[in-house]
C-alpha cells in the first residue's frame, strides 16, 4: 500500500499543467556519456528535461501540455563559446561592411550611410583581403566621401580601424605621434599617418569616440539577443566585457529579462577589473548569467598581421606581429585572476603568442595552482606542434572558431609558410589528444550563424564547395564532434556540463527545431539550414515567421 501510494504522488507530480510533452519529433542529442542518443518524445518540467524516449512516451503523460514536432528535427541548443554580444548589437544598427570587395564599394555604402548624420560614423567588417591590391586603405579615401565629421571603421577582426582625417584632427594627432606598446600606425612614404591604426593603437582614436549610454548597451543587448536566439544559439559566451556592460547584465538578469544564457569574461583591458574581481563570481539562479573568467588579450589578428609569430610573416619581411601584453604582465593578469576564483581566457592567434601564453600558465600553475579552473586559449589558431600537448598537460582548453578556417585559409597560405601552418586550426589534432574543444563564431567577426561554423567544421570548404577536398583536411571533424563542440563542450568550457549541452535528465530543456536532418542533409547543405523554434528553460522564444502564399 506505501509503495502504491508513493508510486501515485510520482505519478502526479508529472501531470500537472507545467510538464510539457514535445513528440513526433526526430530528435538527436550528444550525452555526458559520449554517446549520440536519438528520441522522438521530449518530457520538460519546471523548464527542464525529465526524460527522453520513443513514442509511447507521450502516454505516460495524458495530462501534460503536448507539442507536435511535426517530425522536425530537434537538437539541443547550440552554444557559442566566443563572440561579442554587445559589438553584435552595435553592428545591427552601425555600417556593416562585411563582404565588400573594393575601396569604391565602401565609399558608395558610406556615402549613403553618412546621410543625416552628425556625430560620430562607426561602421566595422572591411577586410582588404578581398580587394584586387590586397592593400591597406588611407584617411584620403575616407575623406572623399566624408571629411567634415569623423568616421571610424573597424576592420573585420576588430584588430586595425581604418580613420578618415577628421577623426585623427579630433584625436590631436600629427606625424610626431608614437604607437602604444603593443600598437602600430601605419604611415605613407612621407611619415605621414595614414589613417590605419592597428590594436594598442585604436585607443589613441577610440578613446575620443562619445560613450554609450546604458540604454544603449541594454539596447544592443536586446537586438543581439534576439538575433542570436533566431539562429538557434540558446547560449553564449561573451569574450570580454567592461565594467558599464557588467553592471547591465546583472540588472537584466536580476529582473529576468535576458534573452538568452550569457555566460561573460571580464575585460582585462578594463580600468575596473580589480573592483570587479572584488564583487565576486556572479550567478543567478536559472543560470542566464554567469561571470567567472576574465578575458585576456596576447597578441593581435592574423589578417591585420598583428598575430604574433615565431618567425617572420611570409608576405612581411622583418615582421613577427604584437604581442599585446609581456609574459610577466601575463602571468600578473593570471595571479590575481586565480586569486579570485576566476578562470583565465587568453586570446592568442599566432604561434609566438600561444608559446609564451602555454609558458605564463605554467608558471602561474607551479607557484599559485589554478590549473583547475578550466583556463582556455581563445582562437589557439597558429600552434607549434610541440604546444599542442601542453593544451592537454596544463588541463588548457582550446576554444576555437572553425569559421575562421574557412574565411582564412587563402589569407593564411600567403601569411604563413607552410611549417606555420603544420599546427593551425588543428581541431582534430587537440580532439584526439584528449582535450576538450569549445566551439564558437567569434561573432560580430564572423557571422553569428553556428551552421556556418558547423559546415566549416566538417568540411573545411568554403560555401562553393572550395578547395575540393577540404583545406588541410585531416583537422576537419565529424558531424557529431563538430555538434559536441558546440554544445558539451562549450557548456564544459564554462563549468555548465551538468547543466547544459544536452538534454539530459535534470538539464535545462533549451532546444531547437530545424528545417533539415542535421545527421542525414548532404553536407553540402549544412549551412543552409534555418531555425524554425527556439526554446530555452522549456520557453519558446523564437518562432520563424511563416511565409505568406503568394496570390
Amino acid at each position: 500500500m506505501k509503495c502504491l501510494l508513493s508510486c501515485l504522488l510520482f505519478l502526479s507530480f508529472f501531470t500537472i499543467a507545467d510538464t510539457k510533452v514535445v513528440y513526433n519529433a526526430n530528435g538527436y542529442t550528444p550525452t555526458y556519456s559520449g554517446q549520440l542518443q536519438q528520441f522522438s518524445t521530449l518530457v520538460i518540467k519546471d523548464g527542464k528535461v525529465v526524460k527522453v524516449g520513443d513514442d509511447k512516451l507521450k502516454s505516460s503523460f495524458p495530462d501534460a501540455e503536448s507539442f507536435d514536432a511535426e517530425q522536425q528535427t530537434l537538437l539541443p541548443g547550440l552554444i557559442d563559446a566566443h563572440g561579442h554580444v554587445i559589438g553584435l548589437g552595435n553592428n545591427l544598427t552601425q555600417l556593416d561592411l562585411r563582404g565588400t570587395t573594393s575601396i569604391a564599394q565602401i565609399q558608395q555604402q558610406l556615402a549613403l550611410f553618412a546621410k543625416n548624420k552628425n556625430g560620430w560614423i562607426i561602421g566595422r567588417g572591411w577586410n582588404q583581403e578581398l580587394w584586387t591590391d590586397k592593400q591597406f586603405p588611407t584617411a584620403a579615401d575616407l575623406d572623399k566621401v566624408v571629411k567634415d565629421i569623423p568616421v571610424v571603421l573597424s576592420r573585420i577582426d576588430g584588430h586595425a580601424i581604418w580613420v578618415n582625417s577628421k577623426a585623427i584632427e579630433l584625436a590631436k594627432l600629427t606625424a610626431a605621434t608614437q604607437a602604444p606598446t603593443g600598437g602600430e600606425i601605419i604611415r605613407d612614404q612621407t611619415g605621414k599617418l595614414s589613417g590605419i591604426f592597428i590594436d594598442k593603437a585604436e585607443r589613441l582614436i577610440t578613446a575620443h569616440i562619445p560613450a554609450p549610454s546604458d540604454q544603449d548597451v541594454s539596447n544592443a543587448l536586446t537586438q543581439a539577443g534576439q538575433h542570436l536566439v533566431s539562429l538557434g544559439i540558446t547560449s553564449t559566451h561573451d569574450a570580454g566585457i567592461d565594467k558599464q556592460t557588467w553592471q547591465i547584465y546583472k540588472q537584466r538578469a536580476e529582473q529576468g529579462t535576458l534573452p538568452l544564457r550569457i555566460v561573460a569574461m571580464l575585460s582585462a583591458t578594463d580600468p575596473a577589473l580589480e573592483s570587479m574581481l572584488r564583487a565576486g563570481r556572479y550567478k543567478d539562479l536559472n543560470d542566464f548569467m554567469s561571470i567567472r573568467s576574465v578575458k585576456i588579450y596576447a597578441d593581435g589578428a592574423l589578417g591585420s598581421r598583428g598575430a604574433a609569430l615565431l618567425n617572420d610573416y611570409a608576405d612581411r619581411k622583418n615582421h613577427q606581429g604584437l604581442m599585446l601584453e609581456t609574459q610577466q604582465k601575463l602571468e600578473q593578469l593570471f595571479t590575481l585572476s586565480f586569486s579570485h576564483g576566476f578562470s583565465a581566457n587568453t586570446h592568442a592567434i599566432g604561434d609566438k603568442a600561444n608559446h609564451i601564453v602555454l609558458d605564463a600558465y605554467q608558471n602561474v600553475f607551479k607557484k599559485t595552482g589554478g590549473i583547475l579552473l578550466r583556463n582556455r586559449i581563445e582562437h589557439a589558431q597558429i600552434v607549434t606542434p610541440a604546444d599542442i600537448p601542453r593544451f592537454k598537460t596544463l588541463k588548457i582548453i582550446p576554444s576555437m572558431q572553425p569559421v575562421h578556417a574557412t574565411s582564412d585559409m587563402h589569407m593564411a597560405e600567403q601569411r604563413l609558410a607552410d611549417t606555420q601552418l603544420q599546427g593551425a586550426y588543428a581541431w582534430q589534432t587537440f580532439l584526439k589528444q584528449g582535450s576538450v574543444v569549445a566551439a564558437g563564431s567569434d561573432y560580430p567577426v564572423e557571422l553569428a550563424n553556428p551552421f556556418d561554423g558547423l559546415y566549416s567544421a566538417i568540411t573545411r570548404q568554403d560555401h562553393n564547395q572550395l578547395p575540393a577536398e577540404g583545406w588541410r583536411v585531416s583537422e576537419a571533424l565529424s558531424r557529431e564532434d563538430a555538434l559536441r563542440a558546440f554544445t558539451l563542450g562549450a557548456a564544459y568550457a564554462a563549468h555548465q556540463e551538468f547543466k547544459l549541452g544536452s538534454l539530459e535528465q535534470g538539464k535545462w530543456a533549451d532546444f531547437i527545431l530545424i528545417d533539415k536532418d542535421y545527421f542525414k542533409v548532404p553536407v553540402e547543405d549544412i549551412f543552409t539550414i534555418t531555425v524554425n523554434q527556439t526554446w530555452i528553460g522549456g520557453e519558446l522564444r523564437y518562432q520563424k515567421a511563416q511565409e505568406q502564399p503568394s496570390e
